[in-house]
């Protein structure tokens, strides 16, 4: 019955005024930010809390705030949404002669290391796909996936993903970077213990990497010397090269951007420097087709990156 009365009164409009709500705060806030006068605004949710059969929101002075039901309705009211969102998106494209839309969240090492090769190795070959990939820190790439504003991920091997299905996207190794003037600049490979006698410079909290680097540090009986905190790795080597301390960033990221700022790279010889990125989404077997071909394709990175290197290995021999 509740089913019934919901599919009769519930429509777009009333949805994304629902949603509207809860994000702005008060019934007028949200009637304004919608085009609707605010008595029909009121109107619409109390013949949607009619229907359902309890109360949505708690009214009081300050504006409305959810009740449990109405947080149950609010998390599938924006997956409705989106998805709708997505039906406009790629009808759009298709009328445009692109043939899909895939929504993509990545972590930065994946963004900086492999994507940007990898996804235009893929559009060469599906030239009238248009793909959205937003950054996002692992654990917030993994709530994108779950609550269906993303098509599909990419994480930190590590990152808790719940019910998600995971396939292994591409390894990596974090390497240790310096100005070549630095005390530990000349050995050949350095553990993370030895460096916390030394400034560091971290990535932002959300990071895995400033997850990694502060338990080895707990491991190792002492506190890290975090002489500033930057938001991306462009940033890590710049300070670096300045001289505010050492950055634990990807060996591909040192190669795109390190190397070039003159910075040295020390391997860490500990074994949580080897990583794993992975890729995520709800169910390989719901992803359009378009999303199907492109999470096909990044399944297969890592062997054809694997394949790529022992060609270049043979050919290096032959010569």
């Amino acid at each position: 019955m509740i089913v019934n009365n919901l599919l009769r009164r519930l429509d777009l409009t009333t949805l994304r005024l629902f949603v509207s709500v809860q994000e702005e705060g008060t019934l007028t806030r949200a009637a304004a930010r919608e085009a609707i006068a605010v008595s029909a605004a009121s109107k619409r949710l109390v013949e949607l809390e009619q229907a359902i059969g309890v109360a949505l929101f708690v009214r009081h002075a300050r504006g409305m705030e959810l009740t449990p039901a109405g947080e149950t309705l609010f998390t599938h009211a924006r997956r409705v949404l989106l998805s709708v969102e997505t039906i406009g998106l790629e009808l759009a494209e298709h009328a445009q002669g692109v043939r899909g839309y895939v929504r993509m969240v990545a972590n930065l090492s994946a963004i900086v290391e492999f994507l940007p090769e990898d996804l235009m190795a893929f559009t060469q070959l599906h030239e009238q796909v248009k793909l959205d990939l937003e950054e996002r820190p692992s654990g917030s790439v993994v709530k994108g996936v779950q609550d269906s504003w993303a098509d599909l991920g990419i994480c930190s091997g590590d990152t808790e993903t719940y019910d998600l299905h995971t396939t292994l996207y591409r390894r990596d190794r974090l390497v240790l970077v310096m100005r070549d003037s630095h005390a530990l600049a000349k050995r050949k490979s350095v553990s993370f213990a030895d460096t916390l006698d030394y400034d560091h410079v971290g990535l932002h909290a959300d990071s895995s990497i400033n997850a990694r680097t502060h338990l080895a540090a707990r491991s190792g009986g002492k506190s890290l010397k975090m002489r500033i905190h930057v938001p991306g790795f462009d940033a890590v080597c710049r300070m670096a090269q300045a001289g505010m301390g050492l950055g634990v960033i990807p060996s591909g990221v040192y190669e795109a951007i390190g190397r070039s700022l003159g910075l040295t790279a020390m391997p860490l010889s500990d074994d949580w420097a080897s990583r794993e990125l992975k890729i995520v989404v709800r169910d390989p077997k719901g992803l359009s087709p378009v999303s199907q071909a492109l999470y096909d394709y990044l399944c297969g990175a890592e062997e054809r990156a694997a394949g790529n290197l022992n060609v270049k290995l043979k050919t290096r021999k032959a010569q």
